[in-house]
């Protein structure tokens, strides 16, 4: 009987160990945390996004770094195998706006209950409270962990170098499923790539993404708190355009956050992959008007102007736009507040429109990990076979999960990636 080990008891883990299981290997499961999927029982804010019911095509056109290299993965298992999976083991779902996938219960611990029940069903051996250290390879064939704690473990090495680096466990083949870097609280701490990267395979560097922006200019604070919809947003890099959408974003104390603002910054995250040496300022643009073209939008405060044409200028807004947000216009048109509105002239008016139209903001970074729902980067995806998820230069060595160079935009897809390429790896790994 093949035996294999898993490092990581998350997503990506656990399916990993199911796969291996049901194609008859001897399983060992190490999870460092108290318990298994611990990153899971935060996503979709404790509800569990669990994937995306949509069409391969919408599936794809989601994926922001590398979706060719998941189609193996994704038609070999996909959102309605995972869906199936879950349900057999007692855990409803629903599918709500967007064709998000979440438990009927709204609890993730629901999601975490159904693998365990799966894991448990197919005696897979799990050892939790266990933190590996690092790859055995000998002759290019990655062998074993290197372990610093254990409970009840399996067969044991005498190798006498084991007092000196930690217990050495060993197996025919290792599945790594550490996850990337990001919410460092539960464990991803990105070891599993620092393992990958030292036993030769090249490694893109790991940025946050799906992740809130830092945001230069000084009047970005005094919109703390304030919630806008139906905005179009555009990212821009000079003359270049990283990225469109069109949603819901929020204003904070350091910047701005919210679904637009998330998955602009995994795109903005994929053009500083890619461009490691640019240096100019970074422009997100707001059209906080987008229903409305340039020539409708003056005729609009045209007759809000007529409206209040006894007002002042700073009186005059409250049509067309929330409180919180009017002051800062207002400064930023540099019209006179206390101008009465039948002065306002053509110019002025139409400088208005474009701020209205075109708000410019300078990106000064991404938040850092500790908020980033998905690591960008990480295991090039050239040095993995996409047919089986096995290391190119290391026989025996499989990786999967988002400590691989492949991510996706909110929704279900990342943890639709961690599913398909778990239950690939460990399918391969009994071959």
């Amino acid at each position: 009987m093949i035996k294999v080990i898993v490092v990581g008891g998350g997503a990506a883990g656990m399916m990993a160990a199911i796969a291996a299981a049901e194609n008859g290997a001897e399983v060992t499961l190490f999870e460092k945390n108290e318990k298994l999927g611990k990153k899971i029982y935060i996503t979709g804010k404790g509800r569990c996004n669990v994937t995306n019911d949509c069409e391969p095509e919408a599936f794809f056109e989601n994926i922001v770094s590398n979706p060719k290299f998941l189609y193996s993965a994704y038609y070999g298992f996909d959102n309605k195998r995972l869906i199936e999976l879950i349900e057999n083991e007692g855990c409803k779902l629903k599918t709500e706006r967007g064709n998000r996938v979440f438990p009927v219960s709204d609890h993730s611990s629901d999601i975490i209950s159904a693998f365990n029940k799966r894991l448990k069903k197919l005696g897979v051996k799990i050892i939790l409270n266990t933190k590996i250290t690092g790859l055995i390879i000998e002759d290019n064939i990655c062998v074993g962990v290197k372990a610093s704690s254990h409970n009840t473990p399996p067969e044991r090495s005498s190798n006498n170098d084991s007092k000196k680096s930690g217990e050495i466990f060993r197996a025919d083949r290792i599945i790594l499923a550490t996850g990337g870097m990001s919410y460092p609280t539960t464990g991803s701490t990105g070891d599993g790539i620092d393992w990958a990267g030292s036993a030769g395979h090249k490694i893109e560097i790991c940025r946050p993404a799906l992740v809130p922006f830092n945001i230069n200019e000084e009047w970005v604070k005094e919109l703390q708190g304030l919630s806008l919809k139906n905005v179009s947003a555009k990212l821009t890099a000079g003359k270049k355009t990283i990225y469109s959408g069109f949603g819901e974003m929020l204003f904070t104390h350091f910047g701005v956050s919210g679904p637009l603002i998330l998955s602009a910054s995994s795109f903005y995250a994929a053009f500083m992959e890619k461009h490691k040496d640019y240096k100019e300022d970074t422009k997100l643009k707001l059209d906080l008007k987008s229903s409305l073209t340039e020539e409708q939008l003056d005729k609009r405060l045209i007759r809000d102007f007529e409206k209040y044409s006894n007002k002042l200028f700073k009186n005059s807004l409250g049509d067309l736009l929330p409180s919180k947000l009017i002051g800062v216009i207002v400064k930023l048109s540099k019209i006179d507040p206390e101008k009465p509105v039948n002065l306002i002239t053509k110019e002025e008016r139409n400088h208005l429109v474009s701020i209205l139209k075109d708000l410019t903001m300078t990106v000064g970074s991404t938040r850092g990990f500790s908020e980033a729902i998905i690591t960008h980067g990480g295991v090039n995806t050239k040095m993995i076979n996409p047919s089986t998820m096995e290391s190119k230069i290391i026989s025996g060595l499989y990786f999967c999960g988002e400590m691989i160079d492949a991510d996706a935009l909110t929704g279900g897809f990342n943890l639709q990636i961690a599913w398909s390429t778990g239950h690939l790896a460990g399918e391969s790994a009994c071959c």
